[in-house]
């Protein structure tokens, strides 16, 4: 969900006004993916980088994230979504956030319309890092380990691979998201900033992938 800060400074507003307004953007999204009979969408909310930027950027974004689960799990929860994280869970996101999370996964385990899955505090190497990790610390052979075992350790090993990925803004690069996931996703780049972005957006994103020959290294009878 990118350029909420070009998308303010364009208009002589703080860069954290360009985050507030991506909202309306996120949630004319999930609206439109359920019309499109999407079952899982994955938005990159926060990543491992963003800590870099300024301290007033990052304290909005902590305090954004809480209101915004706050105040509208209960309607996502209605609509039949499943809210789901990705990311690290560790001494840089404020406890009060984790619990919020915490809070929102549990009331909507049940939704199966849509799973949203928010990648926050995430990063794709960071991710890699971690399942590795955890094979070590499980004393798994090096001699066995193979894909599937990396899969079963990334932080939802029940997210499937992504089919289409999609970036706002007009940047044309993948920013250390979902690295292992996206190995023969279909990638669309738009230049809309993302608070503009729109179902209508999603809709035409869906209908370049669908145009796409997908062969996954093979050829087609």
């Amino acid at each position: 969900m990118d350029g909420n800060g070009r998308w303010a400074q364009e208009r002589g507003l703080k860069r954290t006004e360009g985050h507030a307004a991506g909202e309306a953007a996120l949630f004319d999204v999930v609206e439109g993916a359920l019309e499109l009979g999407i079952s899982w969408l994955t938005v990159y909310a926060f990543s491992t980088e963003n800590w870099r930027r300024p301290g007033d950027e990052v304290r909005f974004l902590m305090r954004f994230n809480e209101s915004l689960l706050v105040r509208r799990r209960d309607e996502l929860n209605e609509m039949g979504v499943r809210i789901r994280f990705i990311g690290r869970r560790d001494w840089r996101v404020p406890k009060r956030l984790l619990r919020r999370m915490d809070e929102s996964v549990a009331l909507t385990a049940a939704n199966r319309k849509l799973t949203l899955t928010i990648a926050f505090n995430y990063g794709s190497r960071a991710e890699l890092v971690d399942a590795v990790k955890a094979l070590l610390l499980e004393g798994a052979d090096p001699g066995t380990i193979d894909e599937a075992d990396i899969a079963k350790r990334l932080y939802d090993p029940e997210m499937p691979d992504v089919d289409l990925w999609v970036r706002t803004s007009g940047e044309h690069r993948i920013s250390n998201y979902l690295l292992w996931q996206s190995a023969y996703a279909e990638m669309v780049f738009v230049d809309t900033f993302w608070p503009a972005f729109r179902r209508d957006d999603l809709a035409g994103a869906v209908a370049e992938y669908q145009r796409r020959d997908r062969r996954f290294g093979g050829l087609k009878g």
